[in-house]
Formats: C-alpha cells, sequence, structure tokens
C-alpha cells in the first residue's frame, strides 16, 4: 500500500496512545476509526468514527475489522483470532496477529529470546506458588504474570522465601533480579518492503510504587558503543519477529556493559512520547508510516528533551482536576499533552509533559519541578 488518504484505517484501542496517532493522522488527511469499550475513551471525541466493542471478542474485533483495509492496535489484550480471520479475508493487520500473539504472553516472549539468541535475564517457568517453592535458590527474581499484566501489573518481586506468599497462583515466570546500571528503551519501525529505522536510545526512570515510567530522557546518557550496541539489540528483534509497525523495546543495562531485553511492545509506547516534540518524525507518524508501507522518517533528535508522565495523584479519585497548569507554561520549553480523561485514580496516566533544552542539569531540574508543581486531584 502506499500513499491513500482514502485508506479506511482501524484502531483497536481508544486510549491516549489512539488519540495521539489521530492527532498526527490529521496531518496526512488520514480518518482513523476506534473500537474501545469504554464510551468515554479518549478517543471518543477526536476519532472519525468511534465504536463501542470489547477488544477481547471475537465478533466485535471481526464487525470492526471487516469495514477497514488496514487494522492496528493500541493495546495488546485484542483478539487475535479475529484478526487472524480478517487477514485470511485480505486485510491488513499490522503488527501482525502472530506477534500480538506471543507479546500477549511474557513466557512465550521470554522463550522467544531465548530461542532466537536475543539477549535476556535468565528465567524459569512457572506454574504457581508450590512451583515457585521449588526454585528458592533462584531467589531474589521477579514473578510475573504470562498473561494480563499491564502498565505494572502483573509484576511483583520475591526477595526470600517469605515473599512467595504474595506470589500470583497462575502461569507465570521468574526472572533473575539484574544489578542494572540504567533502563534503557530503544523505539524500531519497520514497514512491508523491510526498510527499519531506529530511534536513539533513551533512558528511563521508574515510579518506585507504580512501577510506571516516571521520568524519561533523551537521548540516553550512554556512550557511543553502549547506544550502538543497545540499537543493534532492537532491530535485531524486529527481525527475527518478522514484524511490521512500530517496536518499543525496553532494555537492562547491566553494570558490566551487558545489554538485556526486558520486555517489548508492538505499539506506540510511553518511552516514544517525547518524540512529538524531540525527533524530526515523531512515534506516532512513524507508526503510520509503517503500517501504509510510506517511506520511513529521519528519527534524529531535534533537541534534547525530559518527559514527565503525569499520574493522578494518591489519595483522589474522581472527576479530574489539573493544579500547577498556569506555572507549569510559564516554563520555557515545556510542552503539555493532557489525555482526555475525565476521572482521574491513584497513577492513573492522565497526561505527559516534554521539556525541551540543550543542557541536560536543566532538563533533569525542569523535569522535577514539573513533577512537583503539575497535579491531578479530584
Amino acid at each position: 500500500m502506499r500513499y491513500d488518504q482514502n485508506v479506511k484505517l482501524g484502531v483497536l484501542g481508544g486510549g491516549q496512545l489512539g488519540r495521539m496517532l489521530i492527532q498526527s493522522a490529521i496531518d496526512f488527511n488520514i480518518d482513523i476509526s476506534i473500537l474501545d469499550p469504554d464510551e468515554n475513551a479518549p478517543c471518543k471525541n477526536v476519532a472519525s468514527k468511534f465504536e463501542v466493542g470489547k477488544l477481547t471478542d471475537f465478533d466485535s474485533v471481526y464487525q470492526f475489522g471487516k469495514q477497514m483495509d488496514v487494522i492496528t492496535i493500541e493495546i495488546e489484550n485484542v483478539n487475535t483470532a479475529a484478526l487472524k480471520q480478517l487477514v485470511k479475508e485480505g486485510k491488513k493487520v499490522f503488527p501482525q496477529p502472530e506477534v500480538i500473539e506471543l507479546i500477549q504472553d511474557k513466557r512465550l516472549q521470554k522463550q522467544f529470546y531465548q530461542r532466537h539468541n536475543i539477549p535476556t535475564a535468565e528465567f524459569i517457568l512457572t506454574e504457581g506458588k508450590d512451583d515457585i517453592k521449588n526454585h528458592l535458590s533462584f531467589l531474589p527474581a521477579f514473578n510475573k504474570l504470562g498473561k494480563e499484566g499491564y502498565d505494572g501489573r502483573g509484576v511483583l518481586k520475591l526477595s526470600h522465601e517469605g515473599d512467595i506468599e504474595n506470589a500470583f497462583e497462575a502461569p507465570g515466570l521468574l526472572e533473575k533480579s539484574i544489578d542494572f546500571e540504567k533502563e534503557l528503551s530503544v523505539i524500531v519501525a519497520r514497514n512491508e518492503d523491510g526498510n527499519i529505522v531506529s530511534f536513539p536510545a533513551v533512558e528511563l526512570s521508574f515510579h518506585p510504587e507504580a512501577n510506571l515510567v516516571e521520568f524519561l530522557f533523551s537521548p540516553a546518557n550512554v556512550s557511543l558503543d553502549i547506544e550502538e550496541k543497545a540499537e543493534k539489540v532492537a532491530l535485531d528483534v524486529i527481525q527475527k519477529l518478522d514484524m511490521i509497525g512500530i517496536l518499543a523495546v525496553e532494555m537492562f543495562l547491566t553494570k558490566n556493559g551487558e545489554i538485556l531485553v526486558n520486555e517489548i511492545a508492538p505499539r506506540p509506547h510511553n518511552s516514544g512520547h517525547q518524540s512529538i516534540e524531540s525527533n524530526i518524525t515523531s512515534q506516532y507518524e512513524q507508526h503510520l508510516r509503517s503500517i501504509l508501507n510510506l517511506p520511513l522518517g529521519s528519527t534524529k533528535i531535534k533537541s534534547p528533551s525530559a518527559m514527565v508522565n503525569l499520574l493522578g495523584e494518591e489519595g483522589y479519585s474522581g472527576d479530574a482536576k489539573y493544579v500547577g497548569i498556569e506555572e507549569t507554561l510559564a516554563m520555557e520549553g515545556v510542552h503539555i499533552h493532557l489525555y482526555g480523561k475525565k476521572i482521574t485514580k491513584p497513577y492513573r496516566k492522565m497526561g505527559h509533559v516534554t521539556i525541551v533544552d540543550e543542557n541536560l542539569d536543566i532538563l533533569k531540574k525542569k523535569a522535577r519541578i514539573v513533577k512537583d508543581t503539575l497535579k491531578i486531584i479530584s
């Protein structure tokens, strides 16, 4: 497929990622239809067409997809059987259903890395608490649910035997705890012609309670050797998946300079939000380019940047109120992105702020000020 402004493009999921994808598609005169179970999803008022339907239901996904030329996702928890049927009927589905299926299950994901010699932390597949008790010598480790873990949920650190009572009573895995120096992410994109590009590595800092990205810095403060190593690993992953679309590859940089793949996401990702302001091509535009088989855009950094996730404040649930907007907007280089969510709750992703500045120390200082100033309460 080449550029066609009349292409019928459908997205499974109507959250903030879909919302920002729509904002990018407007520049191409491309209309996007959305399927989401929430009648008040962030995309409701900006999509060309918005349908309410369950993303894991075969008929809902199939009937929605039949109306489209190209189908993509902004969340992995979708019905892949329906997507496979749509492919058989000539619809283009990117990322491919088989890739989505693999990434829906962290157990399959880790086994894929192992089979394809992709560096990753040592792991053991487990069936539940009793099984974990047979591997005490493997602790400390992270217990991860095989399926349905998302946005920090479904991950639990087990430091010693006493922690096992809190482990998941479901198929999952134990992943060896890594003594890492930094957490990095590299986003790569690939189109149907097989052209591939990567974004420069970014550095992530996670919220200690929510296990969500709290700050991001672009580019990552690493050596050229580490940057090239991380990029090579990310490119290797998307090629071995034979995937079309955009892929975020989250990694650990160990203290001895190793790059280990943690998890991957076959869609626009939290670790690429800053690209809207700070890269020549945003991750959202790149995703559109890749799934429509258009030439991929330059990923060069226009300016160093920081990204601050705006999470709902602890202790507040209800209609969202934003405190500190004016003070934040008064800062030079600040760009606010709110996600259109009416209801806030603790640690819910409500928006993000990108800050651009040539000085890394100033970026870090401004990021902390933004975090302390802009609050979402009820």
